[in-house]
C-alpha cells in the first residue's frame, strides 16, 4: 500500500545537515509539514527557511537526541503543531575515527549514545503516538557497515549493528499486534556529507570520505520513497551493496580486503591532531547537506577507479562461490 506524503507530518532528527537535511528538502518538495530537530539552532533555521522556499511547512525543535526528555519534547511538539506524526525519521549520527584501544571511553560510548540511544528515544517517543493513530512509519538511518564493517570506527560500526538488530527485533513485535506500524532499516553506503570533518579522531591522520561517494539528495530520496512504501531494509548504494555480498559469501576474504582498503583509502597524507569532533558540542560551520568530497568519484557520476576496485573485489567471492555450486551439481 502506498502512503501519501503530501500534507503528511514528519518529525526528522539530525536535520542541521547531510542527510537530516537532505531529507528535510525531499519531504518539503513533497508538500509535507517538517518539524526538524537538532542541536544548532542556526543551522535549523536556515533549514526550516529552505523546507518553506521549497514549498512545505516547517518548524525547528533544538533536540539533543542524547536526551530522553527532550526527544519526548520534540515529540510532544510535533503533535501539538500538526496534530499527528505521520513518519519519524531517526538520522541523528557522529562518527568517531579510532583503533578500540586507543579510543577514549568516553568518546566512546558517546558515539552509542548518540547513534543507538538516539534512535531508541526516538522510538519510544514516536510510539505511543503511532499506537493510537493506528499506523505510522519509524525510519532508522543507520549504514552498510551494519551488514559490512569496517577498522577504525568499531564505534560507530557497533551502534549501527544495534540500529539494525532494534529495528528488527521491534518490527517482529509489532507484526504480533497487527498495529499498522512500520519499521524501516536504512543503510546507505559512503556518503558526500559533513559527517567526516565532524567526526572524532585519536588517529594521528585526516580522515577522508571513502570512495565512491553517494549524494546524501540520493539517500534523502529513498527515505522520502520509503514514507510512502516501506520496506523493512533498504541499501543505498552498489558499492555498499556489493561490499557486504563479498562479505556474506566470504568472510575472511572480505575483511583481509576491506581491513587494507580502509587503511589506505579513508585517510589522507597529512596528520591531524586529536579530537572529539561534533560529539559533546556543535562544530563552528560545517552544517552544509555536502561535505564537499565528490570529486567524479560518485555513483551515478562516473566510474573511478574505487568504484572499479570494489566491484572486482566483491564479485571474486560470489563467482567462486558459482563456480564450486556449479561443480557440486555437477558431480551428483
Amino acid at each position: 500500500m502506498s502512503r501519501s506524503v503530501e500534507d503528511s507530518a514528519v518529525v526528522i532528527t539530525g536535520a542541521s545537515s547531510g542527510i537530516g537535511r537532505a531529507t528535510a528538502q525531499a519531504f518539503a518538495r513533497e508538500g509535507a509539514t517538517l518539524v526538524l530537530a537538532a542541536r544548532r539552532e542556526e543551522a535549523l533555521a536556515e533549514a526550516v527557511h529552505e523546507c518553506e522556499a521549497a514549498g512545505g511547512k516547517a518548524e525547528a525543535v533544538r533536540t539533543d537526541v542524547t536526551d530522553q526528555g527532550e526527544v519526548e519534547a520534540l515529540a510532544r511538539r510535533a503533535i501539538e503543531s500538526c496534530g499527528r506524526i505521520d513518519t519519524w525519521v531517526n538520522c541523528a549520527a557522529v562518527s568517531l575515527f579510532a583503533r578500540f584501544e586507543e579510543a577514549p571511553p568516553e568518546v566512546y560510548r558517546r558515539v552509542i549514545d548518540t547513534n543507538f540511544f538516539g534512535v531508541i528515544h526516538g522510538a519510544r517517543a514516536v510510539l505511543p503516538y503511532f499506537r493510537e493513530q493506528g499506523e505510522g512509519v519509524l525510519i532508522n538511518v543507520s549504514s552498510i557497515v551494519s551488514s559490512a564493517p569496517q577498522p577504525y570506527t568499531s564505534a560507530y560500526v557497533a551502534s549501527k549493528y544495534a540500529i539494525r538488530g532494534f529495528s528488527e527485533s521491534l518490527r517482529m513485535e509489532l507484526s504480533l499486534d497487527d498495529v499498522g506500524i512500520e519499521v524501516v532499516h536504512l543503510m546507505p553506503a559512503s556518503i558526500d556529507t559533513p559527517l567526516f570533518q565532524n567526526a572524532a579522531n585519536y588517529t594521528g591522520r585526516r580522515v577522508k570520505a571513502l570512495d565512491p561517494v553517494i549524494s546524501p539528495h540520493r539517500v534523502a530520496d529513498a527515505i522520502v520513497r520509503a514514507a510512502r512504501k516501506p520496506k523493512a531494509e533498504i541499501a543505498v548504494g552498489a558499492s555498499g551493496r556489493m561490499m557486504a555480498a563479498h562479505r556474506s559469501t566470504s568472510r575472511w576474504s572480505y575483511e583481509r580486503t576491506a581491513s587494507r582498503m580502509v587503511d589506505r583509502e579513508h585517510f589522507q597524507d597529512w596528520p591531524a591532531a586529536r579530537s572529539r569532533g561534533n560529539l559533546f558540542e556543535p562544530q563552528p560551520g560545517s552544517a552544509s547537506v555536502e561535505g564537499g568530497w565528490s570529486d567524479g568519484n560518485s555513483e551515478g557520476g562516473g566510474s573511478g577507479r574505487a568504484i572499479a576496485a570494489t566491484a572486482a573485489v566483491a564479485l571474486i567471492p560470489l563467482l567462486i562461490w558459482g563456480w564450486k555450486r556449479h561443480r557440486n551439481r555437477s558431480l551428483f
